[in-house]
């Protein structure tokens, strides 16, 4: 089983880790994207929660010159909802599975692991998620876009999965209205996403971070 470089984060000795949140980082960036903001949730240590940043391979990505850096998947034209690699995007989600299998090795429940990405990490922790064979948490995506809407075979048993979508309305990398049509089509597919946008561009702001603790202490409280 291939498993990805990561950082990890989880509460201080003693507490029993029985929660795990795996977060996606988006393009050009690594696992380290997203730690800082751990402490910034202010969650409770009884959550027991362990995070898994992992750091996505580097690829040349078409849209930036061919350059190589980390990537989940190749996007060849800046119209990133029509022109991505959904193979690349579909091996990527497969890692993904293998983190939440190590996850559930460890001694997780599945019901307790939640898959984040914001950006191209989001698109993965979408396709990761609804694919995977056993009912999961929750998925959070963060100024991101379904970009495997149209090919993706969502397993039933996450039928009642709940969804953040959060989304800036100043996002000049990923228009809101993707964040949007994201969520429109989740609906229309039966799912019930809560969708909160800010005044923000492509990145998160402090009262992200407040509905996204509140959305997690909600999640793993149930």
């Amino acid at each position: 089983m291939e498993i990805l470089p990561t950082v990890e984060l989880e509460s201080p000795q003693g507490v029993e880790v029985n929660a795990a949140i795996i977060w996606l980082h988006g393009l050009g960036a690594d696992g380290n994207d997203f730690a800082p903001i751990v402490p910034e949730l202010s969650l409770p240590e009884s959550f027991g929660i362990r995070f898994v940043f992992p750091h996505a391979p580097s690829i040349p990505v078409t849209i930036n010159n061919g350059i190589v850096m980390p990537a989940w998947y190749d996007i060849k034209r800046l119209d990133v909802n029509g022109h991505i690699e959904d193979g690349e995007l579909r091996q990527s989600a497969h890692r993904i599975h293998n983190l939440i299998d190590r996850e559930i090795e460890r001694g997780v429940s599945s019901e307790r692991i939640i898959v984040a990405g914001f950006s191209q990490g989001g698109a993965v922790s979408l396709e990761a998620a609804l694919t995977y064979t056993k009912p999961l948490g929750g998925i959070m995506a963060l100024s991101t876009y379904f970009a495997t809407a149209g090919t993706i075979l969502i397993n039933p048993i996450h039928n009642t999965i709940p969804i953040l979508i959060c989304h800036g309305t100043m996002d000049a990398v990923v228009p809101e209205a993707m964040g949007r049509k994201s969520s429109a089509t989740l609906q229309n597919l039966g799912f019930i996403p809560e969708y909160n946008n800010y005044t923000m561009e492509h990145t998160v702001c402090p009262q992200e971070i407040v509905d996204i603790s509140d959305w997690i202490t909600r999640v793993l409280s149930e």
